[in-house]
Parts: structure tokens; sequence; C-alpha cells
């Protein structure tokens, strides 16, 4: 074991080489999203409530697999640092494998679920016909979409994350051809808006399988599973997957107390909790950079590398959530208009943009640690305390409501329960496993 400290120069560069093209990943998908709800906002009130609808089930199922990408790059991650190249692309197509077999299963179920599901939402029948069109079409493509996590979480744990930039860059931009040509000049409405994505979707997935094969010749690995990789990666997707489950639960919480508040109370942090994601993306991008650092160094079992990666990424982590808070905070009264066109909407605003800049740097240091022990592969702690960390912010939720602040406090009240505390809960439970020793666990495995 190494306990060898690299420079900061050194680090930086190397959380650099991976965190800037992985922003670019990261910020791809949300252009494109604007772009089809723009196209299919040009169809009719109809079809786009049905878009909403439909997104939002679609964006859930997504949201939860997600843990196909975080689980396969540690694992690759670690086998590349041990020195096992063959033993690392072979965990990425074990992983792959896994992607498609979940993927298969959740498009049948959901094609079969789909008017169930539209209808849970309780919405007119027209808007519900255009809601199951779009979502039973786009079952389609949902095996490509977990593929292509996996794929990705592969090439990250190979220090490789230009290759998804391109691929998703390029895919997206396929991807807004092929629906205005199938919503436009073919006259499918909706529906070719959604076969327009399972296309492109599918496409990525062809780019990916050259990617892996190329990767797989080089490094002597089959293209077949194993038996003992999928069920690894099956065990430590488990645990990411109650992790993730815990973080959709206390956004579903937050939403549920602001529609408590009012109509407008709702509006209000529905535009103030998009932002807050959209500052998420630039700090996502350092924690994506750490997965794929800290389990490249565990597995070389190079701690002192680790630690410096640890103690960097949280330095640019909360430099970075200062930056971007302060930002929000100066624009807190200039952003309501851009957002809403409802006065009452806007004036609600501005107290919960500030403090949700104030929350930023708090944000930049939960990430990076996710992000670090993704990277090792503490899957388990995460799982745990999420649940933990659920169980703190349920009863601030609950205050919020039964307080039931007027005015702009609400929407700021309600913010300040999420974005400070539920990310102090969060900032707790992780600071306290990454200032021990307990995960860093060297190896291949």
């Amino acid at each position: 074991m190494s306990i060898t400290t690299p420079s900061a120069r050194a680090v930086d560069r190397d959380i650099l080489r991976l965190a800037v093209p992985a922003l670019g990943a990261l910020i791809a998908e949300p252009l494109f999203l604007l772009a089809d709800t723009a196209m299919v906002g040009h169809l009719g009130a109809t079809p786009l409530a049905g878009l909403g609808l439909a997104s939002a089930v679609l964006q859930t199922i997504i949201g939860l697999m997600v843990f196909l990408a975080y689980a396969t790059t540690p694992a690759v991650a670690r086998r590349l640092g041990a020195g096992d190249l063959r033993g690392a692309v072979a965990s990425g197509i074990d992983g792959t494998w896994l992607a498609l077999g979940i993927g298969i299963v959740l498009a049948v179920a959901g094609w079969w679920a789909a008017p169930w599901l539209v209808g849970a939402f309780g919405a007119a029948d027209e808007v519900g016909a255009e809601a199951s069109v779009y979502l039973s079409i786009s079952m389609a493509g949902l095996p490509a979409m977990l593929v292509v996590f996996a794929a990705t979480g592969l090439l990250r744990g190979l220090q490789d994350t230009r290759t998804p930039l391109w691929v998703a860059g390029i895919g997206f931009t396929v991807n807004i051809a092929l629906n205005y040509v199938f919503i436009y000049v073919a006259g499918w409405g909706i529906a070719g808006s959604a076969a327009g994505t399972v296309v492109a979707q599918w496409g990525m997935v062809a780019v990916y399988v050259l990617v892996m094969a190329r990767h797989a010749r080089r490094a002597g690995a089959g293209p077949w599973p194993h038996h003992a990789g999928v069920l690894r990666g099956a065990a430590s997707g488990g645990w990411l997957l109650l992790r993730t489950a815990s973080l959709r639960a206390a956004l579903l919480l937050a939403t549920w107390a602001a529609a408590s508040l009012g109509s407008d109370e709702l509006a209000a942090f529905q535009v103030a909790i998009t932002i807050y994601f959209t500052i998420g993306f630039a700090l996502d991008a350092l924690a994506i950079a750490a997965q794929a650092l800290v389990g490249r160094g565990l597995g070389a079992g190079r701690v002192g590398e680790v630690r410096a990666v640890l103690r960097r990424c949280v330095q640019w982590g909360v430099g970075s959530g200062a930056v971007v808070g302060a930002l929000a905070i100066a624009t807190a009264w200039a952003l309501p208009p851009v957002f809403t066109s409802s006065t009452d909407v806007a004036a609600l605003l501005p107290w919960a943009l500030v403090v949700l800049g104030l929350s930023a740097p708090l944000g930049g240091l939960v990430f990076v640690l996710d992000g670090v022990l993704i990277g090792a592969g503490d899957a388990r702690y995460l799982a745990w305390t999420g649940l933990v960390n659920l169980a703190v912010f349920a009863p601030l939720a609950v205050w919020v409501v039964a307080v039931a602040p007027t005015g702009a406090a609400g929407p700021a009240w309600l913010m300040a329960a999420f974005a400070i505390g539920y990310l102090a809960a969060r900032a707790v439970t992780l600071s306290l496993r990454a200032r021990g020793t307990a995960w860093m666990v060297t190896g291949a495995a």
C-alpha cells in the first residue's frame, strides 16, 4: 500500500481532465429536453401536458436506474488501478449485460402498465391519451438508455469522460433532428417525439458497442457476461438503488410540502428546485471525477493519492458552490421573470433563491463526498445513511406545512429545509465516514 501523496497540481490536472468533459455530457441532456419540450409545445397544450406526465414517469425510472453507471464506474476503476485491464473491461461488460436485462424487464412491464401509470395522475382523458402514446413508445428505448448508463460507467472507470461527451452530444443532436422530422414532416405528433428518441437511444448503444468491442479486443476480454460479475454488480447496485430512492423520496416529500402551501407556492418551488438541480450539474461533474479517481487509487493501493483526491475535490466543490451560489444570490430578483409570467409566482421566488445560493457551498461538499464514497464502493453505508438523512428531513418538511408561512416566506423556508436542513444531514453522515478509514479498502475488489 502506497502512502505517497502527489502534488496538488497533478491532482488538479486529473480532476479537470475528467470533470470538464463530464460536465459537458451532463449539460447535453437537459438541453435536449428543453428542445424536445419546445417542439412538442408547438403542437398544443394537450400534447405538452401529456409529455409532462409521461416524462415524470420516465424520469423517475431513469433516475432510479442511474445506479447502473455508479456501480460500474468503481468496479472498473479498481481493477484498472490494480493493473488488471482485462478484469476492468470484463466488469464493465458484466454491468452492461445487467443493464440490458433490467431494461428489458422494465420496458415490458412499463409498456403493459403505461395506461395505469398515466391514469394515476388523474389528468383529463385527452391528456392521458397523449401521455399513454408517448410512454408506450418510449418504453422501447428504455433498455437502450440503461445500457448507455452502464457503458458510460465503464468508460468513466477507464478514466475516459470524453467519449461519453461526444456520444451524448452527437446522440442528442440526432435526436432533435429526428424528432423534428417525425413530429412535423411525417406528422406523427407526440408519437414522433417518442419515436425519434427511441431511434437515437439505440443509435447511441450501437456506438457504445463498437467502443466496448475495441476495448475488449485490446484487453483480451470476452463479450459475454460472467455469472459472478453480474451478481456482484446487482448486489452493489441494489444498495445504490436504495440510496437513490431515498433522494427521490426527499424530493417527493418537498414537492408535497410545496403543494400543501398552495398552487403559487408549488410553482415557485418548482422553479427554485429546477435551478437547484441545474447548479447540481456543475458540482456532479466533480463527483464523477472523484468516483473514477478514487476507484483507481484504491485499486492500486495508493492511499495517499486517494486522500489527495478527496481533499482537492472537496476544495473544488466548496469553491465552485460558493461561486455559483453567489451568482444565484446576485440574480435572485432578476431571474424570476425569466421563468414565469405570473407576477404572483415571481414575487415568491427571490428569497428562496437567496437561500439556495447560501446552500450551494454545502451542496458542493455533499456532492463531492457522495462521489468519493461511491468511487470507494461504499454503497451499503450510503444506502443506510440515506434513510437516516430522510428521517431528519421529514419533520422539517412537516413543520413547514404545519406552520404554513405566507408569502415569500413559504418557499424560502421550504428551500431552507431541503437545501440546508437535508443537505446538512447528508454532510454530517458523509463527513463522518470520509474522516475515517473504513471506506478505504484497497485492492481490485
